[in-house]
């Protein structure tokens, strides 16, 4: 199975201790350079800096159609750009992205995507975490993560918490 990801679920999981998670659900996970970039460079001594540039399971891969990524960066930042341009590039079962304009594009280019809350639940159901809300709550806390309450809701609903 082929997983690329954008930057905010890894620095996210990453900030709550929680990383480990998308190598239990998916074993390998690719990025794009300037995601590598944005989080060990940029980011150096922030949540998931260390990790990601230490972590065997995650791969960093440059993108190969710089045009494509340089059309999207019109609508998209580098990092959510080069994402999506490799993703395509490399045919992934899977993005993993938050945004909701990568999404949105991601859906008009064929892409299957799921966001970081979208992987908590997959993770309850295959028995590796007992229960979404302690970190979505702890996300909520420490990552300074973002989500409306009526998708806080859905989302415990959908795992019967």
């Amino acid at each position: 199975m082929i997983i690329v990801s954008d930057t905010s679920p890894l620095i996210n999981l990453a900030a709550v201790g929680q990383l480990d998670l998308l190598r239990q659900l998916y074993d390998r996970v690719i990025i794009p350079q300037a995601i590598y970039d944005e989080i060990v460079i940029a980011g150096a001594g922030q949540p998931g800096a260390a990790e990601v540039k230490t972590a065997s399971w995650i791969e960093t891969r440059r993108v190969q159609n710089q045009a494509l990524a340089d059309v999207l960066k019109l609508e998209l930042d580098r990092g959510e750009a080069e994402a999506v341009a490799l993703a395509l590039e490399l045919k992934a079962d899977l993005l993993l992205i938050d945004e909701r304009k990568g999404r949105a594009i991601a859906t008009r280019l064929g892409l299957v995507y799921i966001g970081l809350l979208g992987a908590l639940v997959e993770a309850k159901r295959c028995g590796l975490i007992p229960a979404v809300k302690p970190i979505v709550d702890n996300l909520i806390a420490k990552a300074g993560f973002w989500i409306n309450v009526d998708l806080y809701q859905r989302v415990l609903q959908s795992v019967a918490e």
